[in-house]
């Protein structure tokens, strides 16, 4: 039996800013309801999406806030009946309205989470969720099909590394920009051809490569004028997935190009109020773990961060300047 002390420690955020600091607190221990999971966290893990709301903030924030959206812990308090049960370690991404998983324990609907299978390491199933759940919703939206020209922008990012093995596995052509100095890895991983996203004679390059085809599809990680090129870079009528939001987009270069353009948000399956997407985020979880744990996607390499205000904050501000290659994790409780 689990002692849940009334309180607990817990990173905060005080508010939403440009040097944002964090601080490490004693808050109280959240209390679950019928249909929840009380959690006993182990590992968190960051994403750019955490940095950039610490720096923005959201709508209807409380602060302090708790930041962290993924995570991996154990049930220490459960309803009857319900599954997963207390003693079942589990995998899930967290409601982004709510206080985050940057703390002790937390309090989680028991539809949302994934258990993990037998043997594979929590802190790697911690590094999952946002990167993986988002290459696959991408993926699943654009609709690639066996010998299609995919393009991953940012393929050396956690997202970019999943839709490259994701991709693979369905016959594209995988296609990645990324520094030169990642290509070895990302094409031992299924990318078959790679760019240098600083060389100045990328859109050369890629017409070389393409010959007279163009892209069929394009995975988006970027946004702003990296989208515009993405689009020009597609056949008529081609498809791309946004991941970080939707730029304006020149109405010749639409009327041109007619692209199919979708949008990936994990955040509105909880901002919607969807069971059915909350549950398909399980599902997903599910997938990246069994696929992880039997070897068929590689996870990117663990970068450790302990459970520290400054170690955090540091770790936070490191995801805006990009060029991450890895996941950082935090150890929070570890099991």
């Amino acid at each position: 039996m689990v002692n849940i002390t009334k309180t607990m420690q817990a990173i905060t955020l005080a508010e939403a800013a440009e040097d944002f600091s964090l601080l490490k607190q004693e808050v109280a221990t959240p209390q679950r309801n019928e249909s929840e999971l009380l959690i006993r966290v182990e590992y968190v893990g960051l994403n750019p999406i955490d940095a950039k709301l610490a720096k923005y903030g959201f709508p209807d924030w409380q602060y302090p806030h708790i930041l962290g959206l993924d995570a991996v812990g154990t049930v220490v308090d459960a309803p009857a009946g319900v599954s997963p049960c207390i003693g079942d370690q589990v995998m899930w991404h967290a409601n982004i309205k709510h206080q985050g998983m940057l703390a002790q324990y937390v309090a989680v609907p028991n539809f949302s989470v994934s258990k993990l299978p037998e043997g594979l390491a929590p802190e790697i199933a911690a590094a999952l969720p946002c990167a993986g759940m988002a290459a696959i919703f991408a993926l699943d939206k654009l609709q690639i099909k066996e010998g299609e020209n995919l393009l991953v922008d940012a393929g050396g990012g956690a997202v970019g590394q999943f839709a490259i093995q994701f991709a693979k596995q369905r016959g594209a052509k995988v296609f990645a920009t990324a520094a030169k100095n990642n290509h070895a890895y990302l094409k031992k991983i299924g990318a078959d051809e790679c760019f240098d996203y600083h060389d100045k004679n990328l859109l050369k390059k890629f017409k070389l490569a393409l010959g007279h085809s163009q892209f069929d599809a394009v995975v988006d990680t970027l946004g702003g004028g990296n989208t515009i090129r993405n689009i020009e870079l597609l056949r008529f009528c081609g498809r791309i997935a946004c991941l970080n939001g939707l730029p304006t987009v020149p109405s010749s270069l639409l009327f041109y190009k007619a692209p199919v353009i979708s949008i990936v948000s994990l955040s509105g399956a909880w901002l919607t109020q969807s069971l059915c997407a909350q549950q398909k985020m399980s599902f997903m979880g599910d997938l990246l773990m069994n696929s992880v744990n039997e070897g068929s996607i590689k996870a990117p390499d663990i970068i450790p961060i302990a459970f520290d205000e400054v170690a955090i904050t540091q770790a936070l501000k490191q995801q805006l300047k990009g060029c991450i290659f890895g996941k950082q994790v935090v150890t929070v409780s570890p099991s």
